[in-house]
């Protein structure tokens, strides 16, 4: 016989008295339908997540780099200079300046041997000042020869160490004629200086320094500076003929004397 659906199946009881419900009845396959494959169950995004061995350590993550608004040490180095573009010329780096020292002033003396000089000669004597801890006395020109009398034979300096001139073209009285004595008895030297114009002469002192005579030459004949009394005052450097003298100021370094050239070389000047 069918069994009845409607027909109640008997519980079981179990320890205690208490009613077990009854296993709910399983369905019957129908061994004709096909068997269709369970679908694939959907991940549960509240699963927990599967906990990782003890033995298993992370890695390390890797460092991040600093963050472009944190701030910059005070001893970072400035930025590399952009290379120069090919074909342009390199900056030249530029130069320290330098101070232009001046040369220092000439202080006025006055001393036992000025105010002996001073005492012999009056107003002979123009200047007296120290340079370099030389003595430098500016004498009248005419004066010259008894000026150096006395310094040999009353101050001792019995030694001309040169004699020569500078040319200053626009002072009243364009040269400077200049004498460096010395003392071998003082070890002491002094500077004599006289001026004189264009066309006036110089007295010699050749017969107090026998050296002045070579010296009083050469003057003459690079600045055309006369000494009265010198015994022979000719050219010493240049031929005897030649006209001008090289070491004035407006004698250019370039200006020859043509015609002595053409007559005693046989070329023109500036070949």
């Amino acid at each position: 016989m069918a069994n009845d659906p409607s027909e109640k199946k008997p519980q079981s009881t179990g320890e205690g008295g208490e009613v077990n419900p009854a296993p709910a009845e399983q369905p019957t396959l129908d061994a004709s339908e096909p068997v269709k494959p369970a679908a694939p169950e959907a991940p549960n995004p509240v699963a927990p997540q599967p906990v990782a061995a003890e033995t298993e350590k992370p890695a390390a993550a890797p460092p991040t780099p600093a963050s472009s608004s944190a701030p910059k040490p005070a001893s970072a180095a400035p930025p590399a200079a952009k290379p120069a573009t090919p074909g342009a010329p390199a900056a030249k780096p530029a130069a320290p300046a330098v101070k232009k020292e001046e040369p220092p002033k000439p202080l006025p003396l006055e001393n036992e041997l000025v105010s002996r000089f001073k005492g012999k000669f009056g107003s002979a004597m123009r200047e007296a000042w120290v340079d370099r801890k030389q003595a430098i006395l500016v004498v009248e020109r005419e004066s010259l020869e008894a000026i150096c009398q006395f310094a040999r034979d009353s101050e001792n300096f019995d030694y001309l160490v040169d004699l020569t001139a500078v040319d200053w073209p626009k002072r009243e009285k364009r040269f400077e004629v200049v004498l460096f004595l010395y003392s071998f008895k003082k070890n002491e030297r002094l500077r004599l200086k006289a001026h004189a114009g264009e066309g006036e002469t110089v007295p010699s002192v050749c017969n107090i320094w026998g050296t002045a005579n070579w010296l009083e030459r050469e003057v003459f004949d690079m600045f055309g500076i006369r000494f009265t009394g010198h015994p022979n005052l000719t050219r010493i450097l240049m031929p005897e003929e030649w006209q001008g003298y090289p070491l004035r100021k407006d004698y250019d370094i370039l200006t020859q004397d043509t015609a002595w050239v053409r007559e005693n070389l046989g070329i023109e000047s500036g070949q």
